[in-house]
């Protein structure tokens, strides 16, 4: 076998820990936490307050995330047309019928043209999952690591002066 017929090594694909911090930019997101979960075929959002509207002879949802865990004072509304509303089996096994929308989620920096289901997940761990169909043939997941995007700074703590008693 000559060298010219050996077929180009498969292009490397690179990693994405269990959980990533994403961004949602043209909903107005800068950054949620997400679990990247290769064993959910779609990505959901937590939305509350669903409702449904008209533009132009379009349906659009308009909804609202709490982008941070815990944390119900930060409030971002949103607005996208509707794709089409979906039965989707959540990991208890139960159907609930969904809003779909299509959106850019940047994940360790690459963009991602991506379906999102729309659905309460408050109780849950995470505001967001990403289900595999967004990071097929994208990203390999390495499920021991977490964060390989990056973490977002956190603000610095305060600093009391030397010599000087905090009161």
């Amino acid at each position: 076998m000559l060298l010219d017929d050996v077929p180009p090594p498969p292009k490397a694909r690179p990693q994405i820990g269990w959980r990533e911090y994403v961004s949602l930019k043209e909903l107005g997101i800068g950054r949620v936490k997400a679990k990247v979960d290769t064993g959910a075929r779609t990505s959901a959002l937590h939305a509350i307050n669903i409702r449904f509207g008209q533009k132009h002879g379009v349906t659009w949802v308009h909804f609202d995330v709490h982008p941070l865990q815990r944390n119900t004072k930060q409030l971002i509304s949103c607005e996208a047309p509707l794709v089409e509303e979906r039965m989707v089996r959540d990991s208890g096994g139960k159907s609930t019928l969904r809003p779909v929308i299509e959106t850019v989620v940047t994940v360790c920096g690459k963009d991602l043209h991506v379906e999102l289901t729309l659905v309460s997940r408050g109780t849950m761990g995470f505001r967001m999952l990403i289900g595999r169909q967004a990071i097929r043939g994208e990203f390999l997941v390495n499920a021991g690591r977490s964060y390989l995007g990056g973490k977002p700074r956190r603000k610095p703590a305060k600093t009391v002066p030397s010599g000087k008693v905090p009161g």
